[in-house]
């Protein structure tokens, strides 16, 4: 599947526009095809020069501008697909591709390549008593496997963080977004070999069979690593199933804590930004804890804005109680007793649970116990909490005075993110291109032997 012409390897695509339902006999040969056009393009991504992976990046973003009609009827096939299957509004917006969704992709990939190359970097060099010298130099993974649903942008998304890290990548996207991740690959191709880099070092699965992820993530000898971005049933199966290492996160029960003391004006805009701004991402707050100290000024305006956004609060009954008093001439305040589950919930909807604490100790305490270990903030004007609160809590962002909805790789000044991990080794917190490379140690020598 691999020809050479001219010393650069072009490689013909595994998958073709006939193959979206492959028998399952021919399914096996064409992914392990896939994994030795991406290995092979691996090695040529990894040695690429910065400006020749710049070229590639901006010339993906001028392909995006000049065929966003193309790629809109695509994104609308399966928009009409997805319709008539019934898939509700919320993930039909998630599944289109509009003018702003394109624009934003393509801005995108012109950030990273603006953004300084890390590959080849040599850091911590230090000279030892034998005379070598040792330092670390950043090395791209090689291949990852991306698996993911609904949204067609991240397609894009992780080609170009690909594209900067000098890995390749074999993406797999939802079956209701495949006629646009189709025409989004293809025009990722079309910009790596324009720049003179191979076409194979980002491949889209041409398949809706879900075989194809089974195989995907038990290909160790050519898949480095896996990155499931979807559905907590996804990731579950991804973490159970692979024999390949995975970076994954499974929810977010994301915490807002307001202190005692706090600035109250500052922490209802803040507790109402992190959980109204946006009900679907991961980085929404789920779960509001209050001291009790500040429990009677902060409730009653956070529960007013809650209940004109139409936000349901499932409290316990200290909190309901003064809920109750405070609003009880509001007729929209929806306010129902909290059942131990809600503790745990990942809502990504208009309902939050909110409990009353004594102060940072039992709210870090409830956090590491509840939370899903994604991104957790205290609002609070004494610095000797603040510390505490980032030392004790143990999740990937820890923030202070800040909405959680800043836990992403562009808000971090990643650049761009491939997803979220809680995972504690290689990647923690948002994975950018840093997240897709590894450390390897250099030795500087002058000739000496060791006695």
């Amino acid at each position: 599947m691999v020809q050479e012409d001219g010393g650069k390897i072009q490689a013909m695509n595994a998958f073709t526009s006939s193959d979206t339902d492959l028998a399952p006999t021919a399914l096996a040969p064409r992914m392990l095809a896939m994994g030795l056009q991406a290995k092979t393009a691996s090695a040529l991504m990894a040695s690429a020069p910065a400006a020749i992976k710049s070229k590639a990046l901006t010339t993906l973003a001028g392909l995006l501008r000049q065929h966003q009609a193309s790629l809109q009827s695509a994104n609308q096939l399966d928009l009409d697909r997805a319709a008539r299957a019934g898939l509700a509004g919320p993930m039909l917006d998630r599944l289109k591709l509009g003018a702003k969704d394109l624009e934003t992709v393509a801005l995108g990939c012109e950030q990273l390549a603006a953004m300084a190359d890390v590959i080849g970097e040599i850091t911590g060099m230090k000279q030892q008593p034998s005379g070598i010298r040792v330092g670390q130099m950043r090395v791209p993974i090689g291949v990852f496997g991306m698996i993911y649903e609904s949204r067609p942008n991240v397609t894009i998304e992780a080609a170009s963080l690909a594209i900067k890290s000098g890995n390749a990548c074999i993406l797999r996207g939802g079956s209701e977004a495949i006629e646009s991740n189709k025409a989004l690959a293809a025009l990722v191709q079309q910009a790596l070999a324009e720049a003179g880099l191979p076409a194979q070092a980002v491949q889209l699965v041409g398949t809706t069979d879900r075989e194809a992820v089974g195989l995907l993530i038990t290909m160790p000898e050519y898949v480095d690593v896996i990155i499931p971005r979807g559905g907590k049933g996804l990731i579950e199966r991804i973490s159970r199933d692979a024999r390949v290492p995975v970076i994954k996160h499974l929810d977010g029960n994301c915490h807002v804590y307001v202190d005692d003391p706090c600035d109250i004006a500052m922490a209802v805009n803040i507790a109402d930004n992190a959980k109204t701004q946006k009900y679907s991402p991961c980085n929404a707050a789920e779960s509001l804890l209050v001291a009790r100290g500040v429990a009677d000024a902060f409730l009653p305006l956070i529960g007013a804005l809650y209940a004109a956004k139409g936000v349901e609060m499932r409290c316990d009954d200290a909190c309901a109680q003064i809920l109750r008093s405070q609003l009880a001439k509001d007729s929209t305040a929806n306010i129902v007793p909290a059942l131990e589950q809600d503790w745990y919930a990942e809502y990504l909807a208009p309902v939050i649970s909110i409990k009353l604490v004594e102060g940072v100790e039992e709210a870090i305490a409830h956090i590491n116990r509840y939370s899903s270990h994604h991104t957790d903030a205290i609002l609070t004007r004494d610095h000797v909490h603040a510390q505490r609160f980032l030392r004790e809590v143990d999740s990937a962002s820890v923030m202070v005075n800040a909405s959680t909805r800043f836990a992403d790789g562009f808000e971090f000044g990643l650049g761009a993110e491939i997803g979220i991990s809680t995972d504690k080794f290689h990647a923690r917190g948002p994975v950018g291109i840093e997240g897709l490379t590894s450390l390897k140690y250099v030795v500087l020598g002058q000739g000496e032997v060791r006695g």
